[in-house]
């Protein structure tokens, strides 16, 4: 499994992915789920990917030469030359789908899903930044204002952050804090989630990016942020009023109902008798 993440903001794009894959407890390997195309004063585009790792390999390997067809009769669209993000979205699925032609079968006769999920984000010349999730089958989603990240892989324990912090008016160094913090929240659950992390940070209509690093058990910043929020999370917790089950003093009383049909009366009671 592995945990990847990304967010469209109004300053910039932030991605985030850690390394880990596991066919089991006992074999644990290192890959990285993320590619970076540059093209300096051009092009800037991430790919993050998550599940069957031969096959977001597949895929990667094959998005370097992957083409469609111009509709206007011009040269074929690639990653390379295409003139918008929605395009080189449009070349990641039909590359998935180029995989899928070659290999779905013989995977379905092994009893073995075809699973891919990755997103591609970035800037073209022209337009401005875009975001996208891509499915198994080629087709593809857009972030927008009220949706500004997506999440592939072990999604469910790091989403919780983001959703409280991230809007697109999030400054960037806030918003890398805020998928680190998800990202640590996730490994704290989840065993198949680890480090090394690869992050990057772009900041809009630069066409390039000097804040691309690997964070491992060593990094200062990562040790300091994973054991602070550990103890502030510990401190509102501390800080929030024991529930008493009694008549005893406290600001919010919960009552205990006398007997299981007195519960079930309670809970059974027409909205508009409680009131």
């Amino acid at each position: 499994m592995t945990y990847c993440v990304a967010a469209k903001l109004n300053a910039g794009l932030v991605f985030l992915s850690d390394s880990r894959t596991n066919a089991g407890l006992d074999n644990i390997g290192t890959f990285r789920k993320m590619i970076v195309y540059e093209k300096p004063g051009d092009r800037f585009m991430v790919l993050l990917s998550a599940g069957n790792l031969s096959i977001s390999q597949s895929v990667r390997e094959i998005l370097q030469v992957e083409q469609l067809k111009d509709p206007e009769g011009g040269d074929p669209i690639t990653i390379w030359n295409a003139k918008s993000m929605f395009d080189a979205a449009r070349v990641l699925g039909s590359a998935i789908r180029r995989i899928y032609a070659r290999d779905a079968e013989a995977l379905r006769r092994s009893d073995v899903d075809f699973n891919v999920s990755l997103v591609l984000g970035g800037q073209i010349r022209g337009e401005g930044m875009r975001l996208f999730e891509v499915y198994s089958a080629g087709n593809f989603i857009e972030a927008t204002d009220e949706t500004p990240y997506f999440q592939v892989g072990e999604s469910k324990y790091g989403k919780p952050v983001l959703d409280r912090v991230l809007t697109p008016e999030t400054p960037l160094a806030e918003a890398a804090k805020c998928v680190l913090v998800s990202m640590d929240s996730t490994i704290k659950s989840n065993l198949s989630v680890g480090l090394p992390l690869d992050l990057v940070v772009y900041e809009a209509d630069t066409f390039k990016s000097d804040k691309i690093v690997c964070i491992d058990y060593n990094n200062p910043y990562y040790q300091m942020m994973h054991n602070s929020w550990g103890q502030k999370l510990r401190e509102v917790f501390d800080s929030i009023e024991d529930p008493v089950w009694d008549d005893a003093h406290t600001d919010i009383p919960i009552k205990v109902l006398a007997t299981r049909h007195e519960a079930l009366k309670k809970i059974s009671t027409p909205h508009e008798k409680l009131i």
